[in-house]
């Protein structure tokens, strides 16, 4: 069964609670299925809980979510409790997003130690099972080498049972094997460096990103067919010449389905091609100002 497309945008602020309202509102009349926000603590952006609340309150169709949480400025047991609040006052229309936390200025800027990848990506998987296990109702207990519960019981409870659909994002083949794992939808990204400076550019590039699929298929064995291949759409050029384009904006990932240059029909065809080759369907306009040009394309393609 062909799986259809399913189409996001991040948006990161607002001047007002009614314009991002309004944003909210034009992401769902053109035809957009989620509205996601970023979780930095450096920066212009809005914090992500009060931001998913009023963007749900908005709306009635538009799913929000996170791209992504960082699990290390929260306790699971806290993201846990206001993942179900969300979901419960959007009537189940929270996609939760989850990272490890990586990038350096967030952590040193507000006096947090930034750990070795390794550790992080443990402690996230470890908060992925405190908060499944919150979610299923009854007193739940852990304890690991990073979170310790005794008994706790949560309520309310998610609508969606057994929790919200889960997302996680990642590049390197750690994360990827979590998100194999637990994940119901994978944000395909480049590999961060663990430095927490950026992208690792030499992780880029059409061979990687189909090799970060491979990883994912071998990881998830049974349940590959149950998780929703997805990445982030860095550069559009709706109606640009490919080779002009190329020429003035080179990308490493000028082959990968995050950057979309072309006529529509170039663009539509190159979705198309991604899906049937590799099953990839969900797809984030990572910048706003993209908005305008990618619209035509979610128009076109959206729940096909």
């Amino acid at each position: 069964m062909t799986r259809p497309f399913r189409f996001s945008a991040v948006l990161r602020m607002a001047d007002s609670g009614k314009a991002w309202a309004e944003k909210a509102r034009l992401l769902e009349d053109t035809g957009f299925d989620a509205l996601l926000v970023p979780d930095h603590l450096v920066g212009p952006r809005f914090a992500p809980v009060a931001a998913m609340t009023a963007a749900a309150c908005a709306t009635t169709r538009l799913t929000v979510g996170t791209l992504v949480f960082a699990n290390d400025f929260r306790h699971p047991a806290i993201l846990a409790k206001e993942a179900a609040t969300i979901d419960v006052l959007s009537g189940g229309r929270l996609e939760l997003g989850l990272g490890t936390g990586w990038m350096a200025q967030d952590y040193h800027r507000a006096g947090l130690t930034l750990d070795p990848p390794g550790v992080r990506i443990a402690r996230l998987a470890e908060a992925i099972t405190v908060m499944k296990g919150l979610w299923a109702g009854g007193p739940f207990s852990f304890e690991g080498a990073h979170y310790t519960l005794r008994h706790l019981e949560q309520d309310p409870r998610p609508v969606q049972l057994p929790g919200p659909r889960l997302m996680l994002g990642g590049g390197g083949p750690k994360m990827l094997g979590l998100a194999a794992r637990e994940a119901d939808v994978i944000n395909l990204t480049m590999r961060v460096k663990a430095d927490g400076s950026g992208p690792d550019t030499a992780d880029s590039g059409p061979d990687a990103f189909r090799k970060k699929i491979d990883i994912v298929r071998e990881a998830a064995g049974d349940r590959f067919g149950q998780i929703e291949l997805g990445t982030s759409i860095l550069q559009v050029g709706l109606g640009k010449d490919v080779e002009a384009w190329s020429a003035a904006n080179p990308s490493a990932q000028a082959d990968t389905p995050q950057v979309l240059v072309g006529s529509q029909d170039e663009i539509c065809g190159k979705l198309r091609h991604w899906r049937a080759e590799h099953g990839i369907t969900n797809y984030v306009l990572h910048n706003e100002h993209d908005l305008e040009a990618f619209t035509p394309i979610v128009t076109a393609l959206a729940g096909t």
